[in-house]
């Protein structure tokens, strides 16, 4: 009866290629200097309401180059996703070994289902849960609140003992935290150790096989 609520980009998939393709498209066109790979990189995870103004784009431009961003995205960015090596395996084990799967993602719901349909992952997971397009739910406690929702919905217990949240950012934590709930912080993704110490998370692993094993032993 536990279940693991997984983020998406950086923690399920490399999305990197096709939001940065996407981004650098929008920022041209509403006639900002297309960031750099690294600048892009630190800002996938987070809503972009949040990143673009790290990078440059100013208040009354967001919502534009946001706008540009999903045109794109939704056409041409969202098809280059793929899945991490080892972690189409580890959900299949996990799901095997009795665990309810989720998913709690800052992208829109309308971008991440088709990414989760076009890796072949939907089947494995119980809840799904994301952003909304006009950005009522956006920042990850309320995304991972609609995923514990869900689970109620379905008699699943989302007491602190019987949820985790994986992520790759330093947001997915804080989320996990506003909840009571563990965040294990996955270093194949855009964050970093250091980001994860800082924000509090219960346990940093480094490959799909060491998560399964820390998954295994949490779930007990």
């Amino acid at each position: 009866m536990k279940t693991v609520l997984f983020d998406l980009d950086g923690t399920l998939c490399d999305s990197e290629a096709g939001i940065g393709a996407s981004l650098a498209f929008a920022m041209h066109q509403i006639g900002y200097p297309v960031p750099s790979a690294p600048q892009i990189r630190d800002i996938i995870g987070p809503p972009f309401a949040v990143g673009l103004p790290r990078i440059g784009v100013q208040p009354e431009d967001v919502e534009k180059v946001i706008a540009v961003y999903r045109d794109h995205y939704q056409r041409e960015g969202a098809s280059r996703s793929t899945a991490y090596p080892g972690i189409s395996d580890l959900l299949q084990t996990l799901k095997e070994q009795g665990l309810t799967l989720g998913v709690a993602t800052s992208k829109p719901e309308a971008s991440a289902f088709p990414i989760l349909d076009h890796l072949g992952m939907s089947s494995f997971f119980r809840v799904r849960a994301g952003a909304t397009l006009d950005d009522r739910r956006s920042r990850k406690a309320d995304v991972i609140a609609h995923a514990l929702e869900q689970l109620k919905d379905q008699g699943q217990p989302t007491s602190k003992n019987h949820v985790l949240m994986v992520g790759d950012r330093e947001h997915d934590v804080i989320g996990a935290q506003s909840h009571g709930i563990a965040c294990v912080g996955v270093l194949w993704g855009y964050g970093s150790e250091a980001e994860f110490i800082a924000a509090g998370t219960t346990s940093v692993v480094s490959t799909a096989a060491e998560l399964g094993q820390w998954i295994q032993r949490w779930a007990g």
